[in-house]
C-alpha cells in the first residue's frame, strides 16, 4: 500500500499517529517553542532521554519514548545549533533522517510539523517545497510508511503546503512541452 500524505492544522501533540517529529537543536533542550510543549504534555521521561542522547549533529534525527504523549516515539529532527537559525540543507537533511528513524522502529503513522518555521527562522513558502520534496522522494522508494501528516499550526501554513503538494503531484497535461 502507497503511502498517504495529509495536510491537517492542529497540535502536533495531541495526534493518534505512531511517532511525532519535534524540531529540535543538536543539544536536545527543547528551545523552540514546540518542543517545550513536546516537554510539557510528554513529561520528564523525554527531556530525561534527550539529556542523555544529546548532542546530535546538525540533520540528525533521534527517537525517543513519548512519554504522555498519545504517539509512541518522538522524533527529533535537529534543524540548527543552539541559538541559530535553521537553514535549507538542515531542513532537508533532517527531514531525510527523521524519514530514516521511522523505518528504522517500523512506523505506519507519523506526524510532522513545519520544520524550521518560527523562531527557527524560515518562512512556510520556503519550507514546504524542501520537506514535501524529502517527504515525496522517500515514499516513491520502498516505505514501510502508510500515513505522513503534516500538522501545521495555521491557515496561511497550510494553504502553502496545500499549494506546494499539488504543484509536486500534478501530472503533466497530455501534449504539453
Amino acid at each position: 500500500m502507497p503511502a498517504k500524505i495529509f495536510l491537517l492544522k492542529g497540535d502536533i501533540t495531541e495526534m493518534e499517529v505512531e511517532a511525532i517529529v519535534n524540531a529540535a537543536n543538536t543539544a536536545l533542550d527543547f528551545e523552540y517553542e514546540a518542543g517545550s510543549v513536546v516537554r510539557h504534555k510528554g513529561g520528564e521521561r523525554i527531556t530525561e532521554e534527550c539529556e542523555r542522547l544529546a548532542p546530535r549533529r546538525l540533520g540528525a534525527a533521534t527517537a525517543t519514548t513519548a512519554g504522555n504523549l498519545k504517539s509512541l516515539f518522538v522524533i527529533h529532527a535537529v534543524i540548527a545549533q543552539p541559538g541559530e537559525k535553521a537553514t535549507a540543507e538542515s531542513i532537508r537533511l533532517a527531514t531525510r533522517e527523521s524519514l530514516f528513524r521511522a523505518e528504522e522502529k517500523a512506523i505506519r503513522s507519523l506526524a510532522l510539523p513545519a520544520l524550521g518555521t518560527g523562531q527557527a527562522g524560515l518562512t512556510a513558502e520556503e519550507c514546504a517545497p524542501i520537506m514535501l520534496k524529502a517527504v515525496l522522494y522517500h515514499i516513491n522508494m520502498r516505505t514501510g510508511l502508510e500515513k505522513i501528516y503534516f500538522v501545521l499550526q495555521d491557515d496561511a501554513a497550510l494553504k502553502v503546503f496545500e499549494e506546494v503538494l499539488q504543484e509536486l503531484t500534478a501530472r503533466p497535461q497530455a501534449g504539453a512541452a
